[in-house]
């Protein structure tokens, strides 16, 4: 069984060295070799980003810029699809003449850098935009620094009020299928579906996707089912499932025609797919749809805090417009793409407090699964 997906510190510090040694921007950076600053007092980022605090609109915005020039760029770590990113970023670049340097990478790998970078006292990014799993877990590090006042944000409720980091866009988990190989009865309409026998062999569930799962176990609860019969739905899903690490490769497999439905892919990737010509569908979308937030924030460290606030306040301003245009969903929903759909948010709270749980657990549940991408 693999091990559960959770944040150890002491074992990600073993590979700092070689993080450090394979890491971009500029290699002199350093923090103020205070764990974030929390015991000397706030960081000089930090400083900068209350000092602008009370600033808002256009004069907020020209201070922004004004600043930004005096500063080196952008260090932007994220785990958008390389597509997305490139589109953000060279919008970004575009708008405020700003260079912008970009790791991206998985979700997971993000969180690593960003802790093995902390621990080793290395400066390496600005703003960090990611999943919320990896985003509550950096608020628990404390190494992040709000810099956008959510109270100013109209954000949809799906999106949340978190400390440390604002929504920028959602993932949503619905199934997919691919229209050659699944069609008429066989199409699910709803979640409970996906444990019919007829799918063995047929279905494919996603390695790291614990956050639908136990946000989907908390809804089966509240609609009634006991525990026993939740996981018996989950042991049935399971039961000749082929297991993918990734998402955007699980709907290449189903688009080759691997197997015929993905049980929680994102919406935004298989709709691309379908855009690009791949014979695959997630409408209509089964009822509800999970929903996580993912975001961003500025870092206490900062090497460049004016532009890492300038990046976040252009994300929730006109970056909205540039994550719709890449057909994802946006966390300022000004168009009503969300409107008429039945949405859960993922349960937040229990990512924050009872990962290690959830986690394992998921781990528990597929380890008698086949891998066919790790």
């Amino acid at each position: 069984m693999r091990k559960p997906r959770t944040v150890a510190r002491t074992a990600l510090a073993a590979g700092t060295v070689l993080v450090l040694a394979a890491c971009g921007g500029n290699p002199t950076s350093s923090t103020s070799g205070d764990d974030g600053g929390s015991e000397s007092g706030p960081t000089a980022a930090e400083e900068l980003y209350e000092e602008l605090a009370g600033l808002s609109g256009q004069e907020r915005r020209d201070r922004l810029v004004e600043l930004a020039a005096e500063e080196n760029g952008l260090n932007l770590y994220t785990s958008m699809t390389s597509d997305v990113a490139d589109a953000v970023t060279e919008a970004f670049s575009d708008a405020f003449d700003i260079d912008v340097s970009v790791y991206r990478a998985g979700s997971e790998t993000v969180l690593q850098r960003i802790l093995q970078e902390q621990d080793a006292g290395f400066a390496g990014n600005d703003v960090v935009e990611t999943n919320a799993t990896e985003l509550l877990a950096l608020q628990q590090e404390g190494v992040m620094a709000p810099c956008i006042d959510q109270e100013r944000v109209d954000l949809v409720p799906e999106a949340g009020q978190f400390d440390d980091w604002t929504a920028t866009r959602f993932n949503l988990f619905s199934p997919s299928w691919n229209t050659n190989i699944i069609s008429g009865d066989m199409v699910p309409t709803s979640w409970e579906d996906l444990a019919d026998p007829k799918y063995d062999g047929q279905l494919s569930m996603e390695l790291g996707d614990y956050d639908w799962y136990l946000t989907l176990y908390g809804y089966w609860q509240e609609q009634g089912k006991s525990d026993e019969e939740i996981n018996q739905l989950f042991a049935d899903m399971v039961d000749g499932a082929k297991l993918v690490k990734g998402h955007t490769v699980q709907a290449e497999l189903m688009s080759a025609g691997e197997f015929g439905v993905t049980a929680s892919n994102y919406t935004y990737i298989v709709q691309r797919a379908k855009a690009d010509g791949a014979p695959v569908e997630v409408e209509p979308l089964v009822d509800p749809v999970i929903a996580r937030p993912n975001g961003g924030s500025c870092m206490k460290t900062a090497e460049n805090p004016a532009t890492a606030m300038l990046f976040m306040d252009w994300m929730l301003t006109e970056g909205q417009d540039v994550i719709v245009e890449e057909q994802l969903t946006p966390a300022i929903d000004e168009s009503g793409s969300l409107d008429g759909v039945s949405i859960i948010p993922v349960d937040t709270d229990a990512l924050l407090n009872e990962s290690d749980k959830w986690s394992a657990e998921y781990d528990e549940l597929l380890s008698g699964g086949e891998v066919i991408a790790d």
